[in-house]
């Protein structure tokens, strides 16, 4: 099983822990670049000078028609890795489909399961129920972004799947893009989390990671501007 190697600061943990606050509150989040990666500059640790801004409302909001895209002829189990507020795993609910949702933070897993949906806390580089056994993992909102480091991701997610499985990747909408650095949140009070390794890629780019984790893009579609690539094992 691919371990990370390391335990850093997750998406919008630490410090002030903005992203639960917003999450409760459905307010706004900016990320912001505190380490330049190779795609663009650095930007100072500041609000209002960030990378990209993110609606949490929408995250807690149901399943769009673009999201739902991601289901279309699905027969399941799912795993909805970074699930947060598990729109995502509600919409494969509704379908009948078994699926759970997984997510390191505690606000995020205790809001899925006060809605009664079946949600996991913890990382994917976990032990997790079900390994090898997922036909479908999805990394949507930017979440191939975890750990900085998107070859290990999707090294580690081909492993939880059967051997026809596939993951579908939301890429980043500059389709060269390829970049991981350092980053914070911050809300829309000023309150900033701790420093967190990420990445953005572009579906251009997924092709050079997916290679080097064993796998190939066999599908891209584009929704109300939203970019998806579903991969599977070469």
């Amino acid at each position: 099983m691919t371990i990370a190697p390391d335990r850093p600061a997750t998406f919008g943990s630490g410090g002030a822990e903005p992203y639960a606050r917003a999450l409760r509150h459905e307010g706004l989040l900016q990320l912001v670049r505190v380490t330049g990666g190779a795609g663009r500059p650095a930007s100072p640790p500041a609000a209002g000078d960030a990378d990209e801004a993110f609606d949490v409302a929408r995250w807690s909001a149901d399943a769009d028609a673009a999201d739902l895209t991601t289901l279309d002829d699905e027969t399941g189990p799912v795993l909805d890795i970074g699930c947060g507020p598990a729109r995502m795993v509600r919409a494969a609910v509704d379908r009948g489909l078994t699926v759970l949702g997984l997510d390191v933070s505690p606000t995020a897993v205790a809001m899925a399961r006060e809605a009664g949906l079946p949600v996991a806390g913890g990382s994917v580089f976990d032990p997790l129920p079900r390994e090898g056994q997922w036909n479908l993992a999805l990394l949507l909102d930017g979440n191939v972004g975890i750990g900085g480091d998107p070859t290990a991701l999707l090294t580690r997610c081909a492993e939880i799947l059967t051997a026809t499985g596939s993951i579908v990747v939301e890429t980043a909408p500059e389709a060269s893009l390829d970049d991981s650095y350092e980053a914070h949140v911050v809300d829309d009070q000023g309150h900033a989390s701790a420093t967190f390794p990420w990445a953005e890629v572009g579906r251009e780019a997924l092709h050079r990671h997916a290679q080097r984790s064993g796998l190939r893009v066999a599908q891209t579609w584009s929704v109300d501007g939203r970019t998806f690539c579903r991969l599977r094992a070469r």
